[in-house]
């Protein structure tokens, strides 16, 4: 059935074709609206939304979590400079009201910000010197990679590139922040990776684990953990923050 949720999800729009049993409250609200206000609506002005009336405020959990993750370890940190690879736009618009930040991704960011800088560049040839970056993220990314969903080249070994590529800039006692799917390892082609959690740390050469917080599969988020205390989930999402070890 899951299987079948996924394909049925990428070819059909099937929030929007259930928003049509709305209709009727729609047609009803628009009737109660003119009523109240005095006045006609005029329908070429009319902008169905059908699927909101939800009784909690919906959210992602991975995305909700790992920015708010982030934004503290960052506030605790007070860096000079943050550089992000192709994290949430949302999530480092928000940050650079508080460091400066550089964004990177293969896709570059078209917006003009204070204190956020968008470039373009690959998570596996970033445009930086080995061992100069002090503060670097990068939040539910690694997964993508080699996939092409995004554009990039086919890469089986994708993943494991971005990781030692994103290792190799991090400065002495430097810190990197990972988000990344983790459960039951696989491939979901071409949409992600999914990670066991204990072998995310490898991956990373020169880096040790200094933290690792995870949001489970009911969206509840544990912190300072072990990767290991997440070793059931099926998609959750970790959150690891590492720290150059080898410093020499």
């Amino acid at each position: 059935m899951e299987f079948l949720r996924k394909w049925i999800n990428a070819l059909v729009p099937v929030r929007h074709w259930l928003g049509l049993i709305y209709l009727p409250r729609y047609a009803r609200h628009w009737q109660i609206f003119q009523r109240l206000s005095g006045h006609r609506l005029r329908l070429r002005d009319s902008y169905p939304v059908l699927t909101d009336w939800v009784p909690a405020t919906p959210f992602d959990p991975h995305y909700f979590y790992q920015g708010a993750w982030l934004a503290r370890k960052i506030a605790a940190l007070s860096p000079a400079l943050h550089i992000d690879v192709g994290s949430s736009v949302l999530t480092m618009s928000v940050l650079s009201g508080h460091v400066p930040t550089v964004f990177v991704d293969y896709r570059p960011l078209k917006a003009r910000l204070t204190n956020l800088h968008s470039i373009a560049g690959s998570i596996v040839s970033l445009p930086f010197a080995t061992r100069g970056i002090a503060s670097l993220s990068s939040l539910h990314v690694l997964e993508h990679i080699g996939l092409g969903r995004y554009g990039d080249s086919l890469d089986p070994e994708g993943s494991s590139k971005a990781a030692r590529e994103l290792a190799r800039v991090v400065a002495p006692d430097g810190r990197l922040f990972i988000a990344v799917p983790i459960g039951r390892p696989r491939v979901c082609f071409n949409a992600h990776r999914i990670f066991s959690p204990t072998a995310v740390p490898p991956l990373f050469p020169g880096l040790g684990l200094l933290d690792f917080s995870w949001v489970d599969d009911a969206g509840c988020l544990h912190e300072a953990g072990r990767p290991e205390d997440a070793a059931d989930q099926n998609y959750g999402c970790g959150l690891y923050e590492f720290v150059r070890e080898d410093n020499d």
